[in-house]
């Protein structure tokens, strides 16, 4: 297997200048770039507290002892690394796609299935993306595949050395088809979670809401971090049919004759109303959305995000 089959070059490139933050305060144990809630002594300093009978005299600051004649201690900010856990639909919808497959890609069971770059290809690309991103930061990676009853498939989080090629490989090879429950795969991911886990979900997110809003409660309850990336096609977000002919559902819906050019106007007002819905449950949580169209390259708009959320965290924490 080939790098270069599941991250383009340009892809890394674009990448290259940003990190992926912890927007909640990390507990990792590793030594890494992302802010940790533990004090002591460390790599960053954080702040002075006065001295007490039986702290260590080594952190004194003398330099303030200088000045005021009064004894501090200085304290520093552990860095810890992220835990991360990618969460990737893999239902029937997701083998939706229109675009002719891209040249070098290695392939999933879904191209396999259709003969075309699908929402399913885009998301791995994402997550192939961001999970090379996090494993060069020293983070920790995981990945969840999310089916009928929950968890599928999935890989534990880990910084070992072949954890994205592992990561990388079993999406490549994961049946696709079927429906997801997105609540009990959250469920079973917070059973395993430990810690603070970023949560990167990456669906079409066209089931009902009620269910995308529960699994994101449970995420927020439990204090952990979500990033959300909602993966189109462009003919599901544009609709530019001009035809009458029969829809297949692809989890097992059926099939309608539908006149497009007759509903359309209907189908887009529909989809705007949903999309909003899932943006409005998002951040309300307190977690990041975005909207890929799977015709784009993956690397601007995860640029973007990740930029943004940079941003936010340098804001928050300084």
């Amino acid at each position: 297997m080939r790098a270069e089959e599941y991250l383009a070059p340009e892809t890394l490139s674009q990448l290259a200048p940003f990190e992926l933050r912890a927007k909640r305060i990390a507990e990792g144990f590793m030594g890494g770039m992302h802010r940790s809630p533990f004090q002591g002594p460390a790599v960053e300093f954080a702040s002075h507290r006065q001295y007490t009978a039986g702290d260590s005299t080594r952190h004194l600051d003398w330099k303030v002892f200088a000045r005021s004649d009064k004894l501090h201690i200085k304290e520093y900010r552990q860095e810890t690394n992220l835990e991360i856990m990618l969460l990737v639909d893999a239902s029937g919808s997701m083998t939706y796609g229109t675009l002719g497959v891209k040249g070098g890609w290695g392939g999933t069971d879904a191209t396999r299935q259709r003969g075309a770059w699908t929402k399913y290809d885009h998301a791995c690309a994402c997550a192939a993306a961001i999970s090379f991103l996090c494993l060069h930061q020293r983070d920790r990676v995981g990945l969840g595949i999310m089916g009928p009853d929950g968890i599928v498939a999935g890989i534990r989080r880990s910084s070992a050395r072949d954890q994205w090629r592992s990561i990388v490989q079993l999406l490549a090879q994961q049946a696709v088809g079927g429906k997801i429950d997105i609540v009990r795969s959250v469920d079973q991911a917070l059973s395993k979670s430990g810690g603070r886990v970023l949560f990167a979900i990456l669906s079409d997110f066209l089931g009902p809401t009620e269910q995308l809003r529960a699994a994101l409660s449970k995420l927020q309850h439990r204090g952990h971090d979500a990033i959300l990336l909602g993966i189109l096609d462009r003919q599901e977000q544009q609709f530019q049919l001009d035809v009458t002919a029969p829809f297949d559902g692809l989890e097992g819906e059926g099939r309608i004759d539908v006149d497009a050019r007759a509903v359309r106007k209907h189908y887009l007002a529909e989809l705007t109303t949903h999309l909003s819905a899932v943006r409005r449950i998002t951040h309300t949580c307190g977690f990041d959305w975005q909207l890929f169209d799977s015709h784009d390259s993956v690397g601007p708009l995860l640029s973007a995000l990740l930029a943004r959320r940079e941003n936010e965290t340098k804001g928050k924490f300084g």
